[in-house]
């Protein structure tokens, strides 16, 4: 799930092993409630393991003292963690989202995602790759980072989560990878319409499991 936007409990998440939140858990986030009462929220859900990178609103979390009050979650911000063997990295870099996280410029970025790991199983970012699930209001203009594409066709993930674009909601996979723009938010920020999305491990990933969408807006 991503873009949440606040309205984290209307939320039906259904049960798992592990729950990713890929960003924009707040709305122009200026406080600490609204991340703790986030935090409150996630530790009430059974899932084993969950992961939050923030978006462009949750700009609160460039504050290294405001990041220690995610206690429920591991908060992926350009790095890995491990998770049962699967190796996990996570951004919230997001070009044109006001510089928040930076990095600004098409090189930063370029260099930012150099470094994700070619072994990586499953890639969270905020914003989706270039061309991929990313047409918003304008459907002419893709919204999408060509340089997370560019990484993207390097690493190869077996899974690929985002949001950023809340009208690219859905899946579709290409090259090995299942993509999947989880922007839960509708218009005017409604989030009864759209469901998170679920995705079955059919085998252990390790580059030879089979990745796919159970629920939520069906595989195009």
């Amino acid at each position: 799930m991503a873009d949440s936007h606040g309205h984290h409990r209307d939320v039906d998440v259904p049960d798992g092993d592990l729950l990713i939140h890929a960003g924009d858990f707040t709305l122009f986030n200026g406080s600490t409630f609204a991340i703790r009462d986030f935090n409150e929220w996630l530790g009430g859900l059974p899932h084993k393991t969950k992961i939050l990178i923030p978006g462009n609103h949750d700009s609160g979390l460039i504050y290294p003292e405001w990041r220690e009050l995610i206690t429920n979650a591991v908060l992926l911000i350009n790095k890995e963690t491990v998770i049962d063997g699967l190796r996990i990295w996570g951004s919230p870099v997001t070009p044109n989202d006001w510089g928040v996280f930076g990095p600004d410029t098409p090189q930063e970025r370029q260099y930012l995602y150099a470094g994700i790991p070619n072994n990586t199983d499953i890639l969270i970012t905020h914003g989706p790759p270039f061309g991929i699930l990313d047409r918003g209001t304008e459907p002419n203009k893709p919204q999408g980072c060509r340089e997370l594409l560019d990484a993207v066709r390097r690493v190869r993930p077996q899974l690929h989560v985002f949001g950023h674009v809340h009208e690219g909601y859905g899946t579709i996979r290409s090259h090995g990878t299942l993509f999947v723009n989880a922007a839960l938010a509708g218009s005017g920020h409604d989030l009864t319409v759209r469901q998170p999305i679920t995705i079955s491990i059919h085998t252990r990933i390790h580059r030879s499991g089979c990745l796919s969408p159970v629920s939520g807006k069906g595989e195009t």
